[in-house]
């Protein structure tokens, strides 16, 4: 078996019953956006389907799925790829990106109560706790649990849907931030952001969004700029 069907989390190994291609998919998914696999790496089918206890077909199916959201490359019957990071494709993702979580962070401050952000708060407080000690896993779920937690308070489904699809293709760029040297890890424009909902301020909300991901990628972005290898 490869690395990457070794590098899948136990509690997604195996799919549960019911629409096995369904869940698969989602399985597959999830470790994708979790960042469990690397930019460039190669996935084989079969070494998937016994990761996950399943045959191959499921798993053929969730990989067509993910291919036609550009979070796989298919290169044969046989394995699919993470498509390699490059500047161009970087640049595009948060372009993107900045657009649509900023519109999510607008319409959350609109809706969100007090409640809302106290549980944002705790999220945080989490995320600040991992980084402090260096554990890359733990802190990388935490981001991403305040991220979805601030965009489901949007209560706009379709574009909580357009940015996981997003954040499948985020997931093996978070693998290269964590080997970079950076002196911002999301803390602050957290607060900022979590400020702004306090005061109803939906602008603010969504420039400090827009900032957490500048700013969080620029050490990605510099590093692809020289020429360095992801």
């Amino acid at each position: 078996m490869n690395r990457a069907a070794r590098s899948l989390p136990a509690k997604v190994q195996q799919p549960e019953p019911g629409n096995l291609s369904l869940r698969t998919y989602h399985a597959l998914r999830e470790a994708l956006i979790s960042g469990r696999f690397r930019s460039g790496e190669r996935l084989v089918m079969q070494d998937l389907a016994v990761a996950f206890g399943t045959s191959v077909t499921p798993v053929r199916e969730a990989c067509l799925r993910l291919v036609s959201e550009r979070g796989l490359e298919l290169r044969s019957g046989r394995f699919v790829v993470v498509p390699e990071l490059t500047r161009e494709r970087y640049l595009e993702i948060r372009a993107i990106r900045l657009v649509l979580e900023g519109l999510a962070a607008e319409k959350a401050c609109e809706h969100a109560t007090a409640k809302d952000v106290d549980e944002l708060e705790k999220i945080h407080a989490r995320f600040v706790a991992a980084e402090r000690a260096k554990r890359r896993e733990a802190a990388t779920k935490a981001n991403r649990d305040f991220h979805f937690a601030l965009y489901q308070l949007s209560g706009m489904d379709m574009l909580v849907s357009h940015i996981e699809s997003l954040w499948i293709s985020m997931g093996p760029i978070l693998n290269v931030y964590y080997t970079l040297q950076t002196d911002y890890v999301g803390a602050g424009e957290h607060v900022v952001l979590m400020d702004a909902m306090r005061r109803g301020d939906a602008a603010a909300a969504r420039t400090a969004i827009q900032r957490d991901v500048e700013r969080g990628g620029a050490s990605i972005l510099a590093s692809l700029t020289a020429g360095a290898p992801a």
